[in-house]
């Protein structure tokens, strides 16, 4: 069993801006997340045997939606998980028809899903108190491709494997 999610993986110039941005966020016990972990989730599958997860990358093989771009410019503090997440008000449909073709996919391989709204974020820190104010610069991201992502544990905390990419219609 591997533990799995569908997300969008930001490139080399996103990473650096959302680390930057994570990095000049200070708060008394925040457990903030490694730059190389840094993703948008869009779909969490949890633990998936190996049937299951070739029967989603084949099922994957057939989406189809255009590359869009996601302006980040809010920082949440989601009080429950204790989170401060990078968010954004608005977004492109193409990324609400991606989720909800993941979703489909998902049931076609008789998964059982979370049924919530969709909100896109970046959790860039845990443990968090409270919201921290900082002026949030808008951050571009060019998503034109999306991963399935195995979430490993290792000694040193949660490491993110990419698995494979699907690169958006264009």
């Amino acid at each position: 069993m591997k533990r799995l999610f569908f997300a969008l993986w930001p490139s080399d110039e996103t990473r650096k801006q959302l680390n930057s941005f994570n990095q000049s966020i200070a708060q008394n016990g925040l457990r903030k997340l490694k730059a190389d972990n840094l993703h948008i989730t869009l779909l969490f599958l949890g633990n998936t045997c190996a049937i299951t997860e070739i029967l989603l990358r084949k099922k994957a093989d057939s989406i189809r939606v255009q590359p869009f771009v996601l302006t980040l410019d809010q920082l949440e503090f989601w009080r429950k998980a204790k989170v401060l997440c990078l968010t954004t008000a608005q977004y492109d449909p193409q990324l609400g028809l991606l989720v909800d073709a993941l979703n489909q996919l998902a049931e076609q391989c008789a998964m059982h899903i979370e049924e919530r709204a969709y909100k896109p974020h970046i959790t860039l820190a845990r443990k968090a108190q409270k919201l921290i104010d900082i002026k949030v610069l808008p951050i571009q991201w060019q998503a034109d491709s999306f991963c399935l992502i195995e979430s490993c544990s290792t000694a040193e905390g949660v490491h993110y494997q990419v698995l494979q990419s699907w690169s958006f219609a264009g």
